[in-house]
């Protein structure tokens, strides 16, 4: 996954993962996805859900914020945004689903 052509998504998790002395099985184990699936994600080859993308975070130890972004809190995202993120990790799979269909339903709307 390429965000603005220049984040690596996949490479930061493999990275992360690496750092915490974990193989790709433990995490997709972790995580409840196959190790070739997470192989394809970690080389940016395959999609992931939002929710799979949760997961890996709380099994890294880190939130969305730190997977996704480089720059300070600050700089980026307002109080609110923050609190969002950081709520998002304690909804169940439903939950984050709903939460995907009402933002991109709020997406429509503009």
């Amino acid at each position: 996954m390429n965000v603005g052509g220049t984040m690596n998504v996949g490479g930061k998790i493999k990275e992360l993962r690496k750092e915490r002395n974990m193989t790709a099985s433990q995490l997709a184990d972790m995580v409840g996805i196959t190790r070739a699936h997470l192989s394809g994600v970690e080389n940016n080859l395959k999609p992931v859900s939002f929710s799979t993308l949760n997961k890996i975070c709380e099994a890294l130890g880190i939130t969305m914020y730190d997977l996704f972004c480089q720059d300070s809190p600050d700089d980026i995202l307002t109080k609110e945004q923050k609190d969002l993120l950081e709520a998002s990790k304690h909804l169940t799979d439903t939950q984050m689903k709903k939460l995907s269909k009402f933002l991109d339903s709020l997406k429509s709307e503009d």
